[in-house]
């Protein structure tokens, strides 16, 4: 445990030398650890890995109890995390779940963010966001691929399938935003990103996710239409306010191709910086006066998503990318927020039809070239889709690895499970030195109840059903994934979403290989079933073409249900 209880430069041990007594209670482990590496998360001191306030534990000593547990956990036991704290370990069995987690989980009526707050100020609760106290994060290069395909599919809609000579504007450059200037210049755009804290637009340029800053929004703004004009492909971050830059843009009727946004806005308490105040003056007044700050972070939110109307409609492609800021501003009496269309249904509904989704594995052993070497297998095996080969060749060339080498990719049903057990072959047979971990972003195609991202305007009107999710955990539970969690309010915050993670180790073993079957099959699987019975036509003829490892009885709502 001394080796492990440090709280500063926290970083996951690698190589093949097992410090738990299983590669589940291992991989589990070092993953807690690589969320905290000062690399990875962004505000390691706090716990605080990405979304605003987003943990990996509840508390430094309800860390070092779960890397305790976790030490000292058996290969029949389960450890329970009750919203980043360790509460039990029962005796179970070999193929059942390491770690059950949930996190954040309110009845209904107290599934609101005053509640939230009231319980976390009592040491009750705790935020997990999506992957942050599920202990799958991988930095800015988990949510880049996501980036990349959304914006892929809106230039294949609206553009020919280029961004060349298109600017794309945003704000937010945080452990979800940063990967957004990446994601627009690998498709040969340009991106100028608004940023609020000077230090995030420093932090991604060292990290190769943003190629200049400015403090000047004029000289900001010349050189990305500069560039626009010709043709480059490059990322520009400019220290100011999303609504200084949009106002800016809209007073000179300068109009962006593609306009969005990815602050924190879900959490406008810890996520999104009043118009009014510095990144350092925010954070004393958050802590000093919590109500006035969340009034004046509001009132910039309405302002923001005013500032995108106008641009919308001047001519902007212009969508909302799932963090709340419509919601948020709907309710501050911006009436026609909505007409700002949600990116999932805008899309990436048909990925999700297809049970496609942020699939992501890391590499135990912390070598680089052994995550070239599954990128080389990705690409033998699925290099006849064009938009994949060219995401592994890209990502080669502009993705630097944060803590453990580690690589996403939107693989679909039947591909998953194929991929993971050859590289579970592998694991046998030397050719990696090191387990790899196999998980996924809870943003995926059956893991999610979210009406303002995942579920928004599903054609059935289930877009607010939470039996899904909820299914999905019990499914992989079942199944026997090495670890599963279930959250509240990651991604669009408190009231507003339910999610299930799951996540399975590839150790060589049989056991992991019947793990990596199910579960990789399975997690995808009731994603398709979920949109075929909302009566996606994709999805039906995805669901036969794999009658034979999954079933649906009944698809496709029923309704005049009789009432006894």
């Amino acid at each position: 445990m001394a080796d492990f209880g440090k709280h500063k430069g926290i970083e996951a041990p690698t190589g093949p030398i097992l410090h738990c007594k299983g590669w589940g209670q291992e991989a589990a482990l070092r993953m807690l650890m690589n969320n905290l590496d000062a690399r990875v998360g962004e505000n390691p001191r706090e716990r605080i890995v990405y979304g605003g306030r987003g943990r990996a534990a509840r508390s430094w000593p309800a860390y070092d109890k779960i890397v305790e547990s976790l030490l000292d956990l058996e290969n029949d036991e389960t450890l329970l995390i009750q919203s980043g704290k360790p509460v039990g370990i029962f005796k179970t069995q070999t193929h059942a779940p390491r770690v059950l987690i949930a996190n954040a989980n309110l009845v209904g009526k107290w599934a609101t963010l005053e509640d939230f707050d009231r319980l976390e100020k009592k040491g009750l609760t705790m935020f997990g966001q999506m992957t942050a106290g599920s202990w799958i994060y991988i930095g800015s290069q988990g949510v880049i691929q996501g980036t990349f395909e959304t914006l892929a599919a809106l230039a294949a809609k609206h553009f020919g399938g280029t961004m060349r000579g298109k600017l794309y504007v945003s704000a937010g450059l945080g452990g979800m935003g940063a990967a957004q200037p990446l994601a627009a210049k690998m498709l040969d755009g340009v991106a100028l990103i608004a940023e609020a804290d000077g230090q995030r637009i420093q932090r991604r340029i060292d990290s190769g996710y943003l190629d200049v800053g400015y403090d000047s929004i004029e000289q900001a703004v010349n050189d990305a239409l500069t560039a626009t004009k010709e043709s480059k492909s490059i990322s520009l971050g400019v220290h100011c306010h999303a609504n200084e830059l949009l106002q800016y843009l809209s007073e000179r009727h300068i109009i962006p191709d593609v306009l969005s946004d990815q602050t924190a806005a879900h959490d406008p308490l810890m996520g999104y910086i009043p118009d009014e105040l510095s990144a350092t003056d925010a954070q004393v007044l958050r802590h000093q006066d919590p109500t006035t700050y969340l009034q004046m972070a509001r009132c910039s939110i309405a302002q923001h998503v005013r500032n995108l109307l106008i641009l919308q409609k001047a001519g902007a492609l212009t969508f909302d990318y799932g963090n709340n800021i419509r919601r948020e501003a709907f309710d501050q009496g911006v009436t026609d927020a909505f007409e700002i269309p949600g990116y999932v249904p805008a899309y990436i509904r048909d990925l999700f039809n297809a049970g496609k989704g942020p699939f992501r594995w890391a590499v135990l052993s912390g070598q680089a070239d052994e995550i070239y070497k599954l990128d080389a297998l990705a690409l033998e095996m699925f290099g006849d889709n064009p938009l994949l080969s060219r995401w592994f060749t890209l990502a080669q060339k502009y993705i630097h690895f944060q803590g453990l080498p580690a690589r996403i990719a939107y693989m679909g049903l039947g591909e998953r499970d194929r991929f993971a057990l050859k590289v579970n072959e592998w694991v046998a047979q030397g050719v990696l030195s090191a387990p790899v971990v196999f998980g996924r972003d809870h943003h995926d195609t059956g893991s999610v109840a979210s009406p303002y991202r995942e579920t928004e305007a599903m054609q059935d009107g289930s877009d607010a059903i939470a039996d899904w999710p909820i299914l999905n955990a019990l499914l992989n539970t079942a199944s026997g994934a090495h670890w599963v969690s279930f959250h509240h309010g990651g991604g669009t915050g408190i009231g507003y979403a339910l999610h299930a993670g799951a996540v399975v180790v590839a150790d060589g073993s049989e056991d992991s290989a019947g793990r990596l079957s199910r579960v990789l099959f399975n997690d995808p699987g009731i994603g398709v079933i979920r949109h075929a019975d909302a009566g996606y036509d994709l999805a039906q003829e995805t669901l036969a073409r794999h009658h034979e490892r999954m079933r649906a009885p009944f698809v496709g709502p029923q309704t005049n249900i009789p009432i006894d």
